[in-house]
């Protein structure tokens, strides 16, 4: 007697393995900005990328896009697809890669949007490169309806860069990366400078982009937690470099809630939860600590915390909270 047919796995967008960067400093100081990073992103995924600031969020995503200075090192693999994101060139990156495998949101919108160019052109020039959309009328149209995606006002399409706010910009960045049918959406602080409303069109938006045929997948690094809750179907969290936890979104932001004591710590901090900081500052990337860089910041740290706890399942601490499995268990 045969079983049944086993289903094919699909493999994720982006397959990140031990994916390390450094940046070599004057008098050979090493800084170690991403550590061993390791994580899928599935079709039809988003994954939220969480941390404070300089934990290493951003410098993950210049490396995806070819973009680290000439100090840096990498290590590790970083695929999409067949193509090693950490071994490509700057051909492979300009020609392939950034707009058609990866449309990107980017932190700084004014870095990115050419400042002699009215929006209209540069986002009528996208989509006659991404999509083939020729004709004066057709390329105009197209434009509008890739402003109202990201509800940037039509009637601002024809201005130029400075004469937008930074909220306008960020939405104007945001109708580039939604333009054509790039597998990866790179969204890195796609809210900044936007009200809650605005915020959460925002991330609404890039949901349906990647939800419209199921193959694409949303990388989406974000302090907002509000905006991950909002959309996430898992939760990276990173600290001093490292992924300390992965979890699922819906177990992360309600009960039983995050696992590593610096994820509860980011919660516990909100407005609307205990409001509680978490106590003390991140070590300096350039001097970390042997073993547990939230040791000092932790109230759960023991002797065990001197060695580097690894990434066992889904976090990487010595004493994680309990998992759902483990709280029924003692209830």
């Amino acid at each position: 007697m045969t079983g049944p047919t086993p289903v094919p796995s699909v493999p994720p967008v982006l397959s990140v393995h031990g994916l390390s960067v450094r940046f070599r400093m004057p008098g050979g100081r090493r800084v170690a900005a991403v550590t061993d990073a390791r994580f899928d992103v599935a079709a039809g995924e988003c994954l939220a990328l969480i941390g404070e600031s300089g934990c290493g969020k951003s410098v993950l995503a210049s490396a995806l896009l070819g973009l680290l200075p000439g100090n840096a090192q990498t290590a590790g693999r970083a695929l999409l697809g067949d193509l090693d994101l950490l071994a490509a060139d700057e051909r492979t990156f300009a020609r392939t890669v950034r707009g058609r495998l990866i449309g990107l949101v980017p932190q700084s919108p004014a870095a990115h949007l050419t400042p002699v160019r009215t929006i209209r052109s540069q986002v009528e020039e996208t989509v006659a490169e991404l999509t083939g959309v020729r004709g004066r009328t057709a390329l105009r149209e197209a434009a509008e309806a890739a402003a109202e995606r990201a509800a940037f006002p039509v009637d601002h399409l024809d201005r130029h860069p400075h004469e937008l706010s930074g909220g306008l910009a960020q939405r104007a960045a945001t109708a580039l990366a939604l333009v054509g049918d790039a597998p990866l959406l790179l969204a890195d602080e796609p809210t900044t400078g936007l009200d809650r409303d605005l915020v959460d069109h925002t991330v609404d938006e890039l949901r349906r982009h990647v939800d419209k045929g199921g193959s694409r997948a949303l990388l989406m690094i974000t302090h907002d937690l509000a905006a991950a809750e909002r959309i996430a179907d898992r939760v990276a969290v990173m600290y001093a470099g490292r992924v300390v936890e992965l979890a699922d979104a819906t177990a992360f932001f309600g009960p039983p809630g995050p696992r590593h004591p610096y994820s509860r710590g980011l919660l516990d901090a909100l407005p609307d939860r205990a409001f509680v900081p978490i106590p003390g500052l991140p070590p300096e990337l350039g001097a970390l600590p042997d073993g547990c860089a939230f040791a000092a910041r932790c109230d759960r740290a023991s002797d065990a915390c001197a060695t580097l706890p690894p990434l066992r399942g889904e976090v990487a601490c010595h004493h994680p909270h309990a998992a759902l499995t483990e709280a029924v268990d003692r209830a």
